[in-house]
């Protein structure tokens, strides 16, 4: 039997309990009967808030996972004989068990990327194969946001990417499993994240947030599209999904619990970044972000080269290399896991996690724990 490891632990933001605001919303929709599938007041109020947050013409499905949120909208926006363009480290390439291949049918098509991001020229790459029926066609540009190396992709360079995309005749995802700590970074609406930054479809993410149970599928309307091919994608997106959900084992008869989690995140009407109350996402995704930058910094301060950071820490990750001996001493006062090699045999990456309960002494007891394992 393992000995308890004396602090919460830093693995991922997937630990966190739900917050007590997306519990109490839970339990207020547990309030007699409801009329089942998504047809209930919790979903129609979500719903009203999903076009008052991304734009007049957005569609909300909730879903049951953040992997069948990805499946559903890949399928959604692709032929049968389709392929998605994404980074190497992708989530739905490297962590979904072939998911989009087994459930959707459809080739990922990886992009090799510098801290998790690609750029146009690496969408741009696979224009040669439209038209060769003997390769996948590239029909959807799936991103990540924030990736899943702790970046965000900047405003500029998400338009430009969606840009090429559509210019290409290819549909935009984007798995927002992590969207809230890009947005609290970038100081941004969802929305500019999203409907005015040319994406189609989005996987808007809860759990890692202080959700509970569930995600969401949104379309974007057609009338925000930038261009006709985005428009008719959004359209054929629109009409698919619904079906597709079903197909997927992703239709939860109780929808109401799912959405309103969701309503509880995104906030009522009236509550915005700019003016209203501060929604419970981006309070829940910027207390996560500067936890991440307080360990981050607290690492750093331990000196020497024994800790290297070693990626931009710009959402809620700290990745890092240490020794190998040194992280095996830690993970028994914290749980957290291993990530890549290091530099040299005897050194590994970690990643670390915050999530929108990680407590500033949390982190200081860490950052100490740490200063013992290296001595």
């Amino acid at each position: 039997m393992t000995e308890p490891r004396t602090l919460p632990p830093f693995a991922s933001d997937n630990y966190a309990p739900a917050h007590p605001d997306v519990l109490a919303a839970v339990a207020a929709a547990n309030d007699g009967y409801a009329v089942a599938y998504g047809d209930d007041p919790w979903t129609a109020r979500l719903d009203a808030r999903v076009r008052e947050v991304f734009g007049a013409g957005a569609l909300a499905f909730p879903v049951l996972n953040g992997t069948g949120a990805n499946v559903v909208s890949l399928t959604a926006l692709s032929p049968r004989w389709g392929g998605v363009v994404v980074s190497d480290v992708a989530h739905v390439n490297t962590d979904e068990n072939g998911a989009p291949e087994r459930v959707g049918g459809l080739k990922l098509l990886a992009c090799p990327s510098v801290d998790g991001r690609i750029t146009p020229d690496d969408v741009a790459r696979w224009a040669g194969q439209r038209d060769d029926v003997h390769r996948a066609h590239p029909a959807v540009l799936s991103l990540t946001q924030s990736t899943e190396l702790g970046t965000v992709y900047p405003l500029e360079e998400l338009r430009a990417l969606t840009h090429v995309a559509h210019d290409l005749g290819m549909a935009v995802h984007l798995d927002g499993s992590r969207l809230a700590n890009a947005a609290a970074t970038l100081g941004c609406s969802l929305r500019a994240l999203t409907t005015d930054a040319g994406v189609d479809v989005v996987s808007l993410g809860a759990a890692k947030n202080g959700g509970m149970l569930g995600e969401a599928v949104l379309v974007l309307g057609p009338d925000d599209a930038p261009d006709a091919a985005s428009a008719r994608a959004r359209e054929a997106a629109a009409a698919a999904v619904p079906f597709l959900r079903k197909a997927t084992m992703q239709l939860a008869s109780k929808t109401r619990f799912v959405s309103a989690q969701l309503l509880a995140l995104l906030g009522e009407a009236g509550d915005d970044t700019v003016g209203g109350a501060e929604p419970l996402w981006h309070r829940n995704a910027a207390h996560a972000n500067a936890m991440a930058g307080r360990l981050r910094a607290g690492l750093e301060a331990l000196g020497g080269d024994a800790v290297r950071v070693t990626r931009p820490t710009e959402a809620n990750a700290v990745f890092a290399t240490l020794p190998r001996a040194a992280a095996d001493r830690l993970r028994a006062v914290a749980r957290f896991y291993d990530w890549a090699d290091g530099e040299t045999p005897d050194r590994v990456e970690v990643r670390l996690m915050c999530a929108w309960d990680t407590a500033p002494e949390t982190v200081d007891a860490f950052v100490a724990a740490a200063a013992d394992a290296l001595a």
